[in-house]
Protein backbone atom coordinates (compact mmCIF):
# COMPACT_ATOMS: atom_id res chain seq x y z
CA UNK A 1 0.00 0.00 0.00
CA UNK A 2 1.32 3.31 -1.08
CA UNK A 3 1.88 6.09 1.47
CA UNK A 4 1.04 9.73 0.96
CA UNK A 5 3.17 12.39 0.47
CA UNK A 6 3.93 14.17 3.77
CA UNK A 7 2.30 17.44 3.87
CA UNK A 8 3.49 20.72 5.77
CA UNK A 9 1.61 23.72 7.34
CA UNK A 10 3.81 26.63 6.85
CA UNK A 11 2.78 30.64 7.36
CA UNK A 12 2.42 32.33 3.66
CA UNK A 13 4.95 35.01 5.77
CA UNK A 14 7.69 32.59 5.44
CA UNK A 15 7.36 31.26 2.09
CA UNK A 16 10.73 31.41 0.31
CA UNK A 17 9.62 31.36 -3.25
CA UNK A 18 6.37 29.80 -5.11
CA UNK A 19 5.20 26.23 -4.59
CA UNK A 20 5.60 23.67 -7.73
CA UNK A 21 3.07 21.56 -6.49
CA UNK A 22 -0.87 22.25 -5.94
CA UNK A 23 -0.98 23.69 -2.24
CA UNK A 24 -3.86 25.02 -0.06
CA UNK A 25 -4.59 27.75 1.14
CA UNK A 26 -6.42 27.55 4.81
CA UNK A 27 -8.37 29.70 6.66
CA UNK A 28 -6.45 30.20 9.55
CA UNK A 29 -3.67 32.27 10.70
CA UNK A 30 -0.55 31.38 12.34
CA UNK A 31 -2.16 32.93 15.44
CA UNK A 32 -4.61 30.14 14.70
CA UNK A 33 -7.77 32.14 14.42
CA UNK A 34 -10.21 31.41 11.77
CA UNK A 35 -9.85 34.02 9.30
CA UNK A 36 -13.31 35.89 8.26
CA UNK A 37 -15.83 36.10 6.64
CA UNK A 38 -16.78 32.78 6.50
CA UNK A 39 -17.45 32.92 2.44
CA UNK A 40 -13.48 33.57 1.67
CA UNK A 41 -12.90 30.57 -0.17
CA UNK A 42 -15.86 31.20 -2.53
CA UNK A 43 -14.75 34.67 -3.36
CA UNK A 44 -11.20 34.19 -3.77
CA UNK A 45 -12.00 31.18 -6.11
CA UNK A 46 -14.88 33.66 -7.86
CA UNK A 47 -12.01 36.13 -8.38
CA UNK A 48 -10.04 33.61 -10.10
CA UNK A 49 -12.53 31.98 -12.32
CA UNK A 50 -11.50 33.54 -15.46
CA UNK A 51 -8.42 31.63 -14.90
CA UNK A 52 -9.29 28.66 -17.36
CA UNK A 53 -6.77 26.16 -19.40
CA UNK A 54 -6.16 26.88 -23.04
CA UNK A 55 -9.06 25.90 -24.89
CA UNK A 56 -11.88 25.83 -22.08
CA UNK A 57 -15.35 26.80 -23.52
CA UNK A 58 -16.94 30.20 -23.77
CA UNK A 59 -18.64 30.02 -20.78
CA UNK A 60 -16.01 28.49 -18.29
CA UNK A 61 -15.57 32.21 -16.45
CA UNK A 62 -18.64 31.10 -15.07
CA UNK A 63 -17.44 28.51 -13.01
CA UNK A 64 -14.55 27.76 -10.58
CA UNK A 65 -11.10 27.84 -12.63
CA UNK A 66 -9.62 24.16 -11.98
CA UNK A 67 -6.28 26.17 -10.61
CA UNK A 68 -8.12 27.99 -7.69
CA UNK A 69 -11.01 25.38 -6.13
CA UNK A 70 -12.83 26.19 -2.84
CA UNK A 71 -13.05 23.51 0.34
CA UNK A 72 -13.04 22.53 3.26
CA UNK A 73 -9.31 21.46 5.32
CA UNK A 74 -10.61 20.22 8.66
CA UNK A 75 -12.87 22.75 10.24
CA UNK A 76 -11.61 25.38 8.31
CA UNK A 77 -12.28 27.07 4.92
CA UNK A 78 -9.96 26.51 2.17
CA UNK A 79 -8.52 27.49 -1.36
CA UNK A 80 -6.91 24.31 -3.46
CA UNK A 81 -4.25 25.99 -5.84
CA UNK A 82 -2.61 24.30 -8.90
CA UNK A 83 0.80 26.21 -9.46
CA UNK A 84 0.01 25.81 -13.19
CA UNK A 85 -2.25 28.71 -13.03
CA UNK A 86 1.29 30.54 -13.81
CA UNK A 87 1.51 29.70 -17.16
CA UNK A 88 -1.97 30.89 -17.78
CA UNK A 89 -0.82 34.51 -15.98
CA UNK A 90 1.77 34.90 -13.90
CA UNK A 91 0.59 37.51 -11.78
CA UNK A 92 -2.42 35.11 -10.71
CA UNK A 93 -0.06 32.92 -8.47
CA UNK A 94 1.53 36.03 -7.19
CA UNK A 95 -2.12 37.53 -6.35
CA UNK A 96 -2.88 34.10 -4.60
CA UNK A 97 0.57 34.16 -2.63
CA UNK A 98 0.02 37.73 -1.46
CA UNK A 99 -3.60 37.62 -0.15
CA UNK A 100 -2.43 34.39 1.83
CA UNK A 101 0.86 36.85 3.30
CA UNK A 102 -1.59 39.75 3.95
CA UNK A 103 -4.26 38.08 5.39
CA UNK A 104 -1.55 35.46 7.46
CA UNK A 105 -2.83 32.11 5.99
CA UNK A 106 -1.39 29.03 6.16
CA UNK A 107 -0.37 27.27 3.51
CA UNK A 108 -0.46 23.36 3.43
CA UNK A 109 2.04 22.17 1.03
CA UNK A 110 2.76 18.67 -0.39
CA UNK A 111 5.92 17.20 0.59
Amino acid sequence: MASEPASQTVPATGLERPPTAPFLIVGVTSSGRGFRPSDWADRLAGVMASFQPPGAGPRSHLQYSPYAVPGVHGPHKCVRVDPAIAEVEPMALAFLLNFARDNDLQLLLSG
